[in-house]
């Protein structure tokens, strides 16, 4: 799929169907109102809206419609990624990373974890 940009509702649908897949219509409208306070309008828009893009697929679940993503969701990370560093910081994820490590954002543990990812992106492989 080439690269898109996904809106704030469409990653919401998507992170739904990327825990579990494929989903009834009902069983997306269930979770969404949990998590994001949706009505079932809201949803089913959404889901149709989503179809049309080629962002979800819907088959037939016995009597109900079922969904599975069509996006990948590591590419669709990735993407958003990229236009996020290229928007705000240029591109850089050093200038990033010194705005967060100047404010004192990044814990212990995460200052530790990103070490650990550096090494590893050092000697050549994917952490």
């Amino acid at each position: 799929m080439e690269r898109v940009k996904l809106t704030s509702s469409e990653w919401n649908v998507l992170g739904c169907l990327w825990e579990q897949s494929p989903r009834t219509a009902m069983q997306i409208v269930s979770e969404l109102e949990r998590t994001v306070g949706w009505h079932r309008s809201t949803t089913i828009t959404i889901l149709h809206r989503m179809e049309a893009k080629g962002l979800l697929r819907c088959e037939q679940a016995g009597r109900g419609k079922a969904y599975v993503p069509l996006v990948d969701r590591e590419q669709a990370e990735v993407a958003e990624t990229r236009s996020f560093l290229d928007r705000v910081y240029r591109g850089s994820v050093g200038m990033m990373m010194s705005a967060m490590a100047q404010r004192q954002e990044l814990s212990g543990d995460e200052i530790a974890e990103l070490r650990a990812i550096l090494d590893q992106a050092e000697k050549g492989g994917a952490q």
